[in-house]
């Protein structure tokens, strides 16, 4: 299988509209993959707070539309990293949008933890409350977004669902890259599971972004790992290694904290 990276640079310079038209061109170019990934809140910006509340759309609007057309003209699984959701009936969300090879949008995932403590996403967006994995021809996804990686407690709930591959876009500032990379590895070995985790690039709202997107495997390898700037990151990997690493070192039949309640037939 395939997996293609694509680091977009997002700055305040670049209308969304243009932005949207730029990343829908970079995907249908990665004919070649199997599935694609994009950052997150690349349309808006991850740190452009002030644009969050003009910049929302629903599940059908103008990104999800581009980014269907795009999956379908590629033929490929994508994950469209996250928009700013407008829900009807409630507050903002940043939701993460997944897109099979023939454009329908299969699964969303509202990021949980959000970040900023008392000010930001934090304050401005709602919290997701509902663990996500999806089934696609590269296996079990299990989506998580950005500050999500420094919660070790959500990989494992995605690993009791079944995840083989986990899914991480972000936004994820260059004065933590060391967090980024780091913490990136530890999913993958402590869950025995691909981690691909995508971010921006270029600077937007004032805060200079960590780009080094990375495909980890299930042993803690990183198979690749993009530079600062705009680039795209391929990588092949064969998803029955997930199987393989957990067979071999079987470390999470020796759980004894946090075991799932056996489910009543």
């Amino acid at each position: 299988m395939r997996a293609s990276l694509i680091q977009l640079a997002v700055s305040d310079s670049e209308p969304p509209a243009e932005r949207r038209a730029r990343a829908a061109a970079l995907v249908r170019a990665q004919d070649a993959a199997d599935l694609v990934v994009l950052p997150e809140l690349w349309p808006v910006g991850g740190f452009a707070y002030e644009a969050w509340s003009t910049g929302a759309e629903p599940l059908d609007g103008p990104t999800a539309e581009a980014m269907s057309a795009a999956a379908r003209a590629a033929g490929v699984w994508l994950h469209a990293g996250s928009i700013v959701e407008r829900d009807p009936d409630g507050p903002i969300y940043n939701t993460s949008l997944l897109f099979a090879p023939d454009g329908e949008l299969t699964h969303t995932y509202r990021k949980i933890h959000r970040f900023g403590f008392d000010s930001g996403e934090a304050v401005a967006m709602g919290a997701g409350q509902e663990i996500v994995t999806a089934d696609t021809a590269v296996g079990r996804l299990g989506l998580a977004t950005c500050y999500d990686l420094r919660f070790p407690e959500l990989f494992r709930a995605l690993l009791d669902d079944g995840a083989e591959l986990l899914v991480v876009p972000a936004a994820w500032p260059e004065r933590r890259r060391e967090h980024w990379t780091l913490l990136a590895r530890a999913r993958a070995v402590e869950e025995q599971a691909f981690v691909l985790a995508c971010n921006t690039a270029g600077t937007h709202s004032g805060v200079p972004q960590a780009g080094h997107s990375l495909v980890v495997d299930p042993w803690g390898r990183v198979l690749a790992e993009a530079g600062p700037d705009e680039e795209v990151v391929s990588v092949d990997f064969d998803p029955a290694e997930v199987g393989k690493a957990r067979a071999d070192f079987p470390v999470h039949r020796d759980r004894l904290l946090g075991i799932p309640a056996p489910v009543q037939r």
